[in-house]
């Protein structure tokens, strides 16, 4: 054999060697939608009876208000059923690298508002808060709309604080880390409320890996590079089924794609 045609070969060998694992370990996806059965479901409030009665209906997004009304939106659906803000992760996967890199959970204090209303955390990792808000048409509030975070692990029916700080100023932000204590990370969730404006809250479901996914308006996702075998994989909201993680088993296959239908009672 020539030298130059044992070279080639040489060459294709080796990037034969050197793709298979890669082919092995690259995964699928598991993509689907999550339903609710259930009816629409809001909570209501009243501006006048909270700080800044003025400004925060200025918020643009009009469907969370009717005259000094404000809503919660606590159950969202699409037309036909699409659970909105509903959160689905493989929760048999622990990756500690994932969890030590993971930079932190974000929120943004807007018009009165949390936002996102529904995300996810990491145990022991950073949660952020900043306040957006100021008023020029009070003088009370031109420097900044005054916003309480207050943070809360949730398991069941029991609750313990996290952390219960004032944001005063526009501009301002805290940073501090989730803490589920005796494993609570497993089967609670995370709660964040504003002291001054009880309607601002979001909610977080803890995490250990890279697969998770907020679902779209209309109730559906797409996780991607899944280890390929079966897994355990949970859909949750805040409010539907009572807060209870929803669990269904899926088996993924490399470069295959799972569909999960994630229905909620």
């Amino acid at each position: 054999m020539k030298k130059g045609v044992f070279a080639v070969v040489f060459i294709l060998v080796a990037a034969a060697l050197v793709a298979a694992p890669l082919a092995a370990n690259a995964g699928g996806t598991i993509a689907g939608k999550v339903t609710y059965a259930g009816a629409e479901e809001k909570k209501e409030f009243l501006f006048s009876k909270f700080p800044n009665p003025k400004f925060c209906p200025k918020n643009p997004d009009k469907s969370l208000m009717d005259g000094d009304k404000r809503f919660l939106k606590t159950i969202e659906k699409s037309k036909d059923g699409g659970l909105k803000n509903a959160v689905v992760a493989v929760v048999d996967i622990e990756d500690k690298a994932f969890m030590d890199g993971y930079a932190g959970t974000e929120v943004t204090a807007a018009f009165c508002q949390f936002l996102p209303f529904a995300g996810v955390v990491v145990n022991t990792r950073p949660f952020k808060v900043e306040n957006t808000d100021s008023d020029p048409d009070d003088p009370k509030s031109v420097a900044g709309v005054l916003h309480n975070p207050h943070s809360f692990t949730v398991k069941g029916s029991t609750s313990a604080t996290g952390f219960n700080i004032g944001l005063a100023k526009k501009g301002d932000k805290l940073d501090k880390p989730v803490t589920f204590r005796g494993g609570a990370e497993k089967e609670g969730y995370y709660r964040l409320q504003c002291d001054q404006h009880e309607f601002m809250q979001s909610f977080f479901l803890p995490v250990s890996n890279a697969h998770f996914a907020v679902v779209k308006d209309d109730g559906s996702f797409e996780l991607k590079d899944v280890p390929a075998g079966k897994h355990k994989v949970v859909a949750w909201h805040p409010f539907a089924a009572k807060g209870k993680k929803v669990e269904f088993e899926v088996d993924v296959t490399d470069g295959g794609t799972a569909n999960l239908k994630a229905e909620i009672k």
